[in-house]
C-alpha cells in the first residue's frame, strides 16, 4: 500500500508534496504490515535520473496490496555521470553488494542511453548482466523497461534488436493478445502506452523463442511480454511509467539540440500526443527557432507553460493496474514461503525456462 521513506532520498519528499502517501520509518515500524523490498536498477541518463525514480516509485506506491513498499535504488558501473548526478547516487543509492546481502522480492530495471551499435559493446553490459544473473536466481520476478528489455532478451535468448527506419515516438493504442494472464487481469482490452525508442524486438522473434506476448500495437509493435514460464521476467518495450509531460520534455530537448546545431533535422511531433492547438503553438515556435539559429539572435523561451493544460495522460491507470497485478502476484508467491522465491511449477534449477 504505502511507500516507506526508509532513506532521505529527495524523491520521497517530492512525491509527498504531490499528494502521495509516504510513511516515515517510525510509523512503519509500529504497523503490523508485511514489508516488500523492490530494487530499482536506475540506468537512465542524468537528466532523467530523478524523474525515473519518481515515476517507478509512484507506480509501486499506487498498488493496493496490504503491504509496506521499500524501494531500493541502485545503479551499475559503465554509465557516464556528471558530478552532480554522481553525488546524488553516492548519497542516496545503495551499493549492489548491499542489495545482494539484504535481498529483494522484486527488481525493476530501467532503460539507458547507448553509444554503440551493439549492446554487448556498452560499458554497462557486463555489470548489467551480473545484476541480472544474480536476480534470476534470487528474486521472484524481474521487470525490464525498454533498453533493459532489449538487453535481457539478447542475453537470455540471443535475439538482437533491430534498428528502426525512424524513431518510434509518441502515444500508441494497444490491444491485449491474452486476456487470461494474471498480469493483465481486469485491465482494459485496449489502452495507450508511450514509446520512445530507435530499436525494436519483433513479436515473431519473441514468440519463436517461447516468450508470451500480452499486448501489441499495430503501429508500435509489442509492448508487454513475459518469459516462457509466464512470470519470472516481465518485458516492457514502451514506457507506461511516463508522466503526462515526459514526451514534452523529450521534444523540448530535441528542439534545443537543433537550435544548438547538434542535430540537422528539426524534430517531428511525437505521434498522437499533441492536439491541434499544441501543434500550432509549436509550429509557430519552430519558425522562431529556425530564425534564431540562422541569425544568431537570442531564442525566446520554450512555450511549455502554454501547452500543459492540453496534455492528457491516457495510459497511467492501465500502468497502475499492471503493476498492481505484478506486485500482487509476487506478494502471493513470497507469502507462501519466504525462503522460496520461485513460482509454483517452475523448476528452481532452470527458473527462466531456457
Amino acid at each position: 500500500m504505502p511507500l516507506v521513506a526508509h532513506t532521505d532520498l529527495p524523491t520521497f519528499q517530492r512525491l509527498q508534496e504531490e499528494g502521495e502517501e509516504i510513511l516515515d520509518p517510525e510509523r512503519a515500524r509500529n504497523q503490523d504490515i508485511r514489508e516488500m523490498h523492490i530494487g530499482l536498477l536506475n540506468m537512465m541518463p542524468d537528466a532523467a535520473l530523478e524523474a525515473t525514480e519518481r515515476q517507478f516509485f509512484r507506480l509501486v506506491g499506487a498498488c493496493n496490496q496490504i503491504v509496506q513498499f521499500h524501494v531500493h535504488p541502485f545503479t551499475v558501473d559503465g554509465l557516464k555521470r556528471s558530478p552532480e548526478a554522481q553525488a546524488h547516487i553516492d548519497k542516496y543509492y545503495e551499493p549492489f553488494e548491499k542489495i545482494k546481502r539484504d535481498g529483494l522480492d522484486a527488481l525493476i530495471i530501467s532503460g539507458a542511453n547507448v553509444t554503440h551499435p551493439h549492446l554487448p559493446e556498452e560499458d554497462f553490459w557486463q555489470p548489467l548482466t551480473e545484476v541480472f544473473f544474480w536476480a534470476k536466481e534470487n528474486v521472484t520476478s524481474i521487470l525490464c523497461s525498454c533498453l533493459a528489455t532489449h538487453a535481457v532478451i539478447q542475453y537470455c535468448y540471443g535475439i538482437e534488436r533491430t534498428r528502426l527506419p525512424a524513431k518510434r515516438w509518441g502515444v500508441f493504442p494497444h490491444k491485449l493478445t491474452d486476456r487470461t494472464h494474471p498480469l493483465v487481469a481486469e485491465i482494459n482490452t485496449r489502452f495507450d502506452v508511450p514509446h520512445s525508442r530507435f530499436n525494436e524486438i519483433f513479436q515473431s522473434d519473441m514468440e519463436h523463442h517461447g516468450l508470451k506476448v500480452l499486448a501489441v500495437s499495430k503501429e508500435a509493435g509489442v509492448h508487454l511480454a513475459v518469459s516462457p514460464d509466464g512470470f519470472r521476467i516481465v518485458f516492457f518495450q514502451g514506457h507506461p511509467e511516463y508522466d503526462a509531460v515526459s514526451l514534452l520534455k523529450e521534444y523540448k530537448r530535441e528542439v534545443m539540440r537543433f537550435y544548438r546545431e547538434e542535430i540537422n533535422d528539426y524534430p517531428p511531433f511525437p505521434e498522437n500526443y499533441f492536439n491541434a492547438t499544441v501543434q500550432q503553438i509549436f509550429s509557430d515556435y519552430e519558425r522562431q527557432v529556425r530564425s534564431a539559429r540562422q541569425t544568431g539572435q537570442r531564442l525566446t523561451e520554450f512555450p511549455e507553460a502554454l501547452v500543459l493544460e492540453h496534455l492528457d495522460n491516457t495510459w497511467g491507470d492501465t500502468a497502475k493496474a499492471v503493476f498492481n497485478n505484478w506486485l500482487g502476484k509476487i506478494y502471493q508467491l513470497t507469502n507462501q514461503d519466504r525462503n522460496l522465491p520461485f513460482m509454483d511449477g517452475v523448476d528452481p534449477n532452470n527458473p527462466l525456462g531456457l
